[in-house]
């Protein structure tokens, strides 16, 4: 009898998973289950190109639907997992079918954290995830309206950015002292709100929402903790996620800042694994267990797993990076964002392309890039190599960095 692997989840992750099983010649069934009846899809679009009124949803698919019965793949949608039985082997969905398996693979994502303050159910006050989401927003984008931002991360601020150039009135509402604060240097953050203020946009730092405020049941406006008033006609709540554990939970696996696997992306049990946005995982380059949310993550996590199962299981140590688009400025990270103690600077962060390398002690930990693909890329094979840099020459713009990450 073949072997059966279901996944869960029909996002990057999940996608990953499934396509990656079938480049390894594996065999067996092959079943991806999800809550949306589209087919996989790529999220990173939704807060850039397609917010701008660029393509159609088919444009964003990971693959035409005949890829999947090309390659035998079951793919359920619009009939989630409601429930995992791990002594029986099988998924319940929620048309009451069962799925059994002999490998379970949970890529159930994130969704968007909720802001509960009153008013949040306007119509109007709306949140970004699905391509759904992003068609209702798109749709709301037209004829230039007010709109306010609730999160000044990389969400935030992409879209804030789509917005404006379909003429929106924006303002951004960060309730930390700077934007992106949890993912990049100070520096970094001031060049972005900089960006961003050259384009119109306005930026409120400090400031957190007190309520929503409404007419027959539409969003009308914003008033923040200080009483601040914003008209708006749409509001959109950015932020962050928090990881979709619920299915994993309620089958008695370990959670803490997601799901508990190992070094190979396994749960306890033997016979579940867990990947991308949802995985809680040892990480290698950071020394600590990390979740992450990044396509990279999602794609890598996807692979991995897919070998472990074909037959070829190894510890997963893959480099994080990430990246993001606003406006002309195309930001890329290298390494874990988080703790160090020191920055140098390469480039002008006064113009439109510079590099910060962040150390902890003499070790380079990260290094975020605006318009400098080949740092980003020399910093990816330092760090990917364990290779660390003198912070003189990190700084030196003479200095060959692209010949120095390629020596031995």
């Amino acid at each position: 009898m073949s072997e059966r692997v279901v996944i869960i989840g029909t996002g990057q992750a999940g996608f990953q998973a499934t396509s990656s099983l079938r480049q390894a010649g594996f065999e067996g069934e092959v079943t991806l289950v999800g809550q949306e009846t589209e087919p996989p899809y790529q999220r990173p679009p939704l807060s850039k190109t397609f917010l701008t009124g660029e393509g159609d949803p088919s444009e964003v698919r990971l693959r035409p639907p005949t890829f999947y019965e090309s390659k035998a793949i079951g793919l359920v949608g619009g009939d989630p997992a409601v429930r995992v039985d791990r002594e029986r082997r099988e998924v319940e969905l929620a048309s009451g079918r069962a799925l059994g398996y002999d490998h379970l693979v949970l890529a159930t994502g994130s969704r968007p954290r909720d802001l509960p303050v009153p008013g949040s159910d306007f119509d109007g006050v709306l949140q970004l995830r699905t391509l759904a989401d992003a068609q209702r927003l798109r749709e709301r984008l037209g004829g230039e309206p007010r709109l306010v931002v609730v999160g000044g991360g990389f969400i935030g601020l992409e879209l804030a950015a789509s917005a404006r150039q379909r003429g929106a009135e924006v303002t951004v509402v960060e309730a930390l002292d700077r934007t992106m604060a949890r993912a990049v240097t100070p520096t970094t953050s001031a060049h972005f709100a900089a960006l961003h203020a050259e384009h119109g946009a306005r930026i409120l730092h400090e400031q957190a929402v007190a309520h929503f405020t409404g007419d027959d049941g539409r969003v009308t406006g914003v008033e923040l903790g200080d009483g601040t008033r914003l008209d708006a006609d749409v509001v959109v709540v950015a932020i962050g996620v928090v990881p979709a554990v619920e299915l994993a939970a309620e089958a008695g696996l370990p959670i803490d800042d997601g799901i508990v696997v190992d070094e190979t992306l396994r749960t306890p049990d033997p016979h579940v694994w867990a990947i991308g946005d949802c995985a809680y995982f040892p990480s290698v380059h950071g020394g600590r267990r990390v979740r992450l949310e990044s396509v990279q993550n999602a794609t890598d996590h996807g692979r991995a797993v897919a070998a472990a199962i074909a037959g070829e299981p190894a510890p997963y140590d893959a480099l994080p990076w990430f990246w993001s688009d606003q406006h002309d400025r195309k930001l890329q990270i290298a390494g874990l964002p988080g703790e160090h103690d020191a920055t140098v600077v390469r480039g002008d962060p006064e113009g439109d392309a510079f590099s910060v390398f962040c150390f902890l002690g003499d070790r380079l930990v990260c290094v975020e890039s605006v318009n400098r693909m080949p740092d980003h890329m020399a910093a990816r094979k330092l760090l990917a190599a364990g290779r660390s840099i003198d912070p003189a020459d990190a700084a030196d713009e003479s200095f060959d960095l692209k010949a120095y990450a390629a020596a031995s």
